[in-house]
């Protein structure tokens, strides 16, 4: 819980340097004060959600296993219970993601390339706030992927 009181305050920081409207733009300078404490608070408000995510099917669960009466019923219900499961599994493995982003704002290393050093670019970074890699150094690391996978 103290990593979640951290988080919030963080994010209210975050908040209050930015205006309400503000979008990162190519007119500023890249990764300023500004874009960090904007990409900041959307991290920790995807953290957060992930969070508040988990906590609903917490609880769920723990009103009471699934007493469907008729055996297709309770097998529709038992494999929409995996499907929940195994999503949360895949938010639990982005928080981590998270994590370490939030990490590289602090360090000044956000935003940009962890292949190349160039900037990922901010449409990438809005779309996919996690990114570590430009477009053209993912495709080519999912290129190598594929390659030694088909070996």
């Amino acid at each position: 819980m103290a990593s979640t009181a951290h988080d919030q305050e963080r994010l209210e920081k975050a908040r209050a340097s930015l205006e309400e409207s503000y979008v990162p733009s190519d007119d500023e300078e890249y990764m300023n004060a500004t874009q960090q404490d904007y990409f900041r608070m959307l991290l920790l408000e995807w953290k957060r959600s992930i969070h508040n995510a988990a906590s609903q099917t917490l609880q769920s669960l723990q009103d009471g296993p699934i007493r469907e009466p008729d055996l297709n019923d309770r097998a529709s219900s038992e494999t929409d219970w995996g499907i929940e499961l195994r999503t949360r599994d895949r938010q639990r493995k982005l928080i981590t993601k998270i994590d370490a982003a939030l990490r590289r704002i602090d360090a000044g290393e956000y935003g940009y390339c962890e292949v190349t050093g160039d900037p990922i670019g901010l449409r990438r970074l809005i779309a996919r706030p996690v990114a570590t890699m430009t477009v053209e150094a993912q495709s080519a690391h999912e290129r190598r992927e594929k390659i030694s996978r088909d070996d």
